[in-house]
């Protein structure tokens, strides 16, 4: 994939998140991602990008 084709593909997530709306967002997200998972057809590959995909991101803290 061209760095062209991955904006537009990202805009593209982006625009479909916005008009479903902030509270269908993690369905959304969800669907893709099951989606992608079945596509992808690879366990060690789909277990390595959950990893990357969380990595870095901070986990709530209970106020």
């Amino acid at each position: 994939m061209t760095d062209s084709e991955l904006d537009t593909v990202y805009t593209q997530l982006c625009r479909t998140m916005t008009g479903l709306g902030e509270a269908n967002g993690p369905l959304f997200l969800a669907r893709f991602a099951l989606l992608a998972i079945e596509r992808i057809g690879d366990a060690q590959t789909c277990l390595g990008l959950i990893e990357a995909a969380g990595a870095n991101i901070a986990a709530p803290q209970p106020e």
